[in-house]
């Protein structure tokens, strides 16, 4: 339940601290600025047990986005619904995560593979500053469906192992946050084992960290359950294929998440 109390923790942080925001969607949330929270994968996989959080949506947007893919068709076929409500008019998501990741267009028409290109850096320069991918593209933020909320990561390699640290400038930390922890985890694990070395710590930093207003009932039960359970669950662990030495070799049958036993789902409306 590490993983839980930490998260747990963020969500009091809101209510006790939080100032009422309006916001884009016309929901209105709770709201606090600047939070830093962080998970040792050595202790675990970090994903919650007090609710449940769809694993499968986990590894089918992260391999999308490795993939450099923006067709929301292509999650769809995988079973992902998430970005449903996002689709432009052409069934893409616009120019955002995926094509910032892998073919960032420079003003000359090239294409940079950032991810690619960190990859190589960690194996032959891991002590670089400059590990960094950003999906904060600012000449095409008005054509994608929707800005970044996690805008960019940045990697830290030191005596065999490596940490990420990510930051979000906007958090919904009921629907999103808990998505974003098991996301980040996953794609720090899957770079290490590319890379050969170790997964560590997992930072996330966040700007706008907020709960919906029409979320409040949900936070509360999740809280609840938080605060009720007495039994010590051992955490899941994550098992990928070994054999898998690229990035863009991983499929959904390469990852596998053991001992994932949470609570049910609880239920929130998603604020499009």
């Amino acid at each position: 339940m590490k993983t839980d109390n930490t998260y747990a923790n963020l969500l009091r942080l809101i209510q006790e601290e939080g100032s009422y925001r309006k916001d884009r969607t016309g929901v209105g949330t709770m709201s606090v600025f600047s939070e830093h929270v962080t998970f040792d994968l050595r202790e675990g996989f970090p994903i919650l047990l007090g609710k449940s959080v769809h694993w499968k949506s986990v590894v089918g947007e992260l391999l999308w986005f490795i993939s450099g893919d923006t067709r929301v068709k292509t999650l769809q076929d995988m079973g992902v619904t998430i970005w449903n409500e996002w689709a432009l008019e052409d069934g893409t998501i616009g120019p955002g995560y995926g094509s910032c990741w892998r073919s960032w267009e420079t003003k000359d028409g090239k294409f940079i593979d950032q991810l690619g290109d960190v990859i190589e850096q960690i194996k032959t320069n891991p002590t670089s500053r400059r590990l960094v991918v950003n999906s904060w593209n600012v000449g095409e933020l008005d054509n994608m469906a929707l800005p970044p909320c996690h805008m960019f990561f940045q990697f830290y390699v030191s005596n065999g192992w490596i940490d990420l640290q990510m930051y979000q400038r906007s958090a919904d930390s009921f629907l999103g946050v808990p998505f974003n922890i098991s996301s980040y985890a996953l794609l720090l694990s899957m770079v290490a084992q590319v890379t050969g070395l170790k997964p560590r710590k997992l930072h996330m930093t966040f700007g706008d960290l907020h709960i919906y207003s029409n979320h409040e009932d949900a936070v509360e039960e999740y809280l609840g359950r938080v605060e009720s359970r007495t039994s010590i669950t051992k955490p899941p662990s994550l098992k990928l294929n070994p054999d898998i030495k690229s990035i863009d070799d991983f499929t959904v049958d390469d990852i596998q998440l053991d001992n994932y036993n949470p609570m049910p789902r609880i239920k929130a409306p998603v604020a499009v």
